[in-house]
């Protein structure tokens, strides 16, 4: 891991492209992305959010924040 899980999580998303609440929890422990990213943006960053759909452990249809690094 790297200085904090801001940077782990920049990382991540400049080797892989994007990154996942549930990624950034099994990774990094991170539980809030959300604000690790608006702080990214804040820094000039070009984050995109991409809403994707998936049905979770019980059948229901669930909503998730995808968060695209552009370059």
């Amino acid at each position: 891991m790297g200085k904090s899980q801001t940077e782990d999580i920049l990382r991540f998303m400049d080797e892989h492209g994007s990154i996942t609440s549930m990624e950034a929890i099994k990774e990094f422990g991170a539980t809030r992305l959300s604000a690790i990213i608006f702080n990214l943006r804040e820094r000039g960053y070009d984050i995109e959010t991409h809403m994707e759909t998936s049905k979770n452990r019980y059948g229901h249809t669930v909503e998730y924040a995808r968060y695209v690094l552009n370059d």
